[in-house]
């Protein structure tokens, strides 16, 4: 019996590179997405790509009831949900501090409502985007997995809640089994330049500001502190190439699924290896024959120095290893920008 991969959030920046890399992998598969920070075109883009059709419902993640139905519906086709992918969350640090409350509701009321469904239906694997802001920050690197959990912003402090949420979870019920997949500094776009990241308004992460001001469509680039003990003074941390952070989704999904799997299992996804922000916007110029206008600024609050990932246990348990360089995520995220300068908007 074929079952169904069930991808909510599929239709933002890691959504779409996932779903590319499970319909390659032969993967059956039904998204949700309620379109509030992505686009229907998206997940056109990813039909494009792979020619093949992709099922989704809009919808909300907190409405238990609709995903109840869903995954009713998916077993009366005989194609049931063997393993979620929860993706579906607000994401911006910055905004959370100042919207807490529409935070904890999206992504940890919503997961609640996704499990409740799941302990519905009998559905007893799940993937979990989670960040590495999960962390305490310190100066003791890298970070494996056994670093202490202490987030310094609500964003972070709703990954970690749902990360507790689903080892209760896993303890309370043994033949349940959950992964979080925490994420570095995903950048980049498929090679393609169909689908890449666009976020809404002033972009809130380095590399799309980059990108933006590369452009043209933003005057310059803030550089916020050159004055930390890094190896030129600006903030160092681990991007990966958002490809290679989806083929990490289709090796998790795999032995979750492939091996008898118990319990609560945490992997960092990243290359482990650290740059910093003036070497990446120097990497980006030249890759790229561009210019990057930038501005530095006073150091943020809260910001740490440095971060980059231990990823032994994603290379060694997922069978899984970061293959793209710095340059590669560079090129292939302005050639995302340049093919859409307006993102998925006509």
């Amino acid at each position: 019996m074929q079952t169904t991969i069930f991808v909510t959030g599929g239709a933002g920046y890691i959504g779409v590179h996932t779903l590319v890399c499970l319909l390659e992998a032969g993967h059956r598969i039904l998204v949700l997405d309620d379109f509030s920070n992505s686009s229907p075109q998206a997940l056109a883009r990813v039909e494009e790509i792979t020619g093949i059709k992709v099922p989704f419902v809009q919808g909300d993640v907190r409405d238990t009831e609709m995903l109840k139905r869903l995954f009713a519906d998916c077993a009366a086709h005989e194609v049931p949900v063997s393993c979620v992918l929860h993706l579906a969350a607000l994401k911006a640090v910055g905004e959370s501090v100042s919207l807490p409350l529409k935070y904890y509701d999206v992504n940890v009321t919503g997961t609640l409502s996704l499990l409740e469904a799941m302990r519905t239906a009998g559905v007893k694997r799940i993937v979990f985007s989670s960040s590495a802001t999960v962390y305490r920050p310190e100066t003791t690197l890298p970070y494996t997995e056994q670093h202490a959990i202490g987030p310094s912003n609500p964003y972070g402090q709703t990954k970690a809640m749902v990360e507790q949420i689903l080892q209760d979870f896993c303890h309370a019920d043994r033949d349940f089994s959950a992964i979080a997949l925490r994420y570095f500094n995903p950048i980049g776009a498929h090679h393609s330049g169909r689908i890449g990241d666009h976020p809404a308004g002033i972009p809130n992460n380095l590399f799309p500001y980059i990108t933006r001001t590369a452009i043209g469509s933003l005057p310059v680039l803030p550089v916020f502190g050159t004055d930390y003990s890094t190896v030129d003074g600006s903030g160092v941390r681990d991007y990966i190439h958002v490809s290679d952070l989806a083929t990490g989704h289709v090796k998790a999904i795999d032995w979750l699924c492939d091996n008898d799997i118990q319990g609560f299992h945490p992997f960092n996804l990243g290359t482990g290896r650290g740059t910093s922000v003036l070497e990446l916007i120097d990497a980006f110029e030249t890759a790229n024959g561009v210019a990057v206008p930038y501005e530095v600024r006073a150091r943020r609050s809260g910001d740490s120095a440095e971060a980059w990932a231990d990823v032994s246990a994603a290379n060694l348990v997922l069978n899984w290893r970061a293959q793209h360089t710095i340059e590669d995520m560079c090129r292939d995220g302005w050639n995302w920008q340049q093919k859409n300068p307006s993102g998925y908007e006509k």
